[in-house]
């Protein structure tokens, strides 16, 4: 019989407590604590979980094996180095770390501690996506619209790091070129962060990336097209629907037939949990069917992500 996984949720927010209540549902994690500044809170999801609660992550190091790390962005580095450095493996939630120097810290303390760190990039793990994964060949073009309501939530960061850090991940992940050129637009609206911005990524290899984010929307809309030589995939997060069109030659000439994929209802928070714990017990090794974000992976993400920023921001200098 194989001996559960002790974990911890440290930030129990409005992501945190998903993580918490997946982990207790979990016959292959015993889930001991969680942890949050708010104690109120904390508490109520502790009873619920029924597990311990703690107002100081320092609390449960030597009583766990790994941790999910849902805190604002500004602690993600200083607390995630600390619980790297004890040995805790860790499924630090996206992006890794507000600038390149703190991931790159989150790393080093990674390697040199041999343990697991992983981002948290859910998207990876949606059904729709799942779906249409092995139709993925060689994209030459993506089109990308996610947009959400405002919520007093992430206003620690702005909209590039919040919600199109999601499709950075995706598109960086099927892209096998270097990235070129960026252009980019973006605005703040209803906080004093960009709320709503446009990036275009052009790569080497001529594949180019469309994408626009926004926080101040009236609807939530969560869809990527993706063009490839033999056709095109059409993805919506949101909806968990998924199609593929194919060109196909017929009598009459070249033609589009339209397919939608069967789709298995499955909580995207619940498999990236499972792939983080699977590379947990294969010390780092990524298992074939659960394809989690790397650390590596999260900080060109978010290197991408900064250099947007940094576009926008030089944009509106002149």
């Amino acid at each position: 019989m194989t001996v559960p996984t002790k974990v911890a949720v440290v930030g129990v927010g409005a992501l945190g407590e998903h993580h918490a209540r997946i982990y207790s549902e979990l016959s292959e994690t015993e889930l001991v604590a969680v942890v949050d500044i708010q104690e109120e809170r904390g508490q109520q999801l502790a009873k619920l979980c029924d597990c311990q609660f703690h107002n100081d992550y320092r609390k449960i190091i030597g009583a766990v094996d790994a941790v999910s790390l849902a805190v604002p962005t500004v602690e993600h580095a200083r607390i995630g180095v600390d619980l790297l450095h004890q040995g805790v493996h860790v499924l630090v939630e996206k992006p890794i770390a507000q600038s390149t120097a703190e991931a790159n810290q989150m790393i080093r303390a990674c390697r040199e501690n041999s343990v697991v760190l992983h981002v948290g990039q859910s998207e990876r793990f949606n059904p729709a996506l799942l779906a249409v994964k092995p139709f993925i060949s060689e994209p030459r073009f993506f089109e990308s619209h996610r947009l959400g309501v405002f919520v007093s939530r992430s206003l620690d960061i702005d909209v590039v790091l919040d919600l199109m850090i999601h499709d950075l991940d995706l598109i960086l992940h099927f892209v096998k070129s270097p990235l070129r050129k960026i252009y980019a637009v973006g605005i703040p609206v209803l906080s004093s962060r960009v709320d709503i911005a446009n990036a275009r990524l052009e790569f080497e290899n001529g594949c180019v990336a469309n994408i626009t984010a926004s926080r101040v929307s009236t609807e939530k809309i969560r869809k990527l097209r993706l063009f490839q030589k033999e056709g095109y995939v059409s993805i919506d997060f949101h909806g968990r629907q998924a199609e593929i069109h194919q060109l196909q030659n017929s009598s009459g000439g070249k033609q589009i037939a339209q397919q939608e994929l069967s789709i298995r209802e499955e909580e995207p928070l619940r498999l990236e949990i499972m792939a983080f714990l699977q590379a947990v017990r294969k010390d780092g090794e990524a298992s074939s069917d659960l394809e989690g974000c790397s650390a590596e992976e999260g900080q060109r993400a978010l290197d991408v992500a900064l250099k947007i920023n940094q576009v926008i921001k030089e944009r509106d200098s002149q």
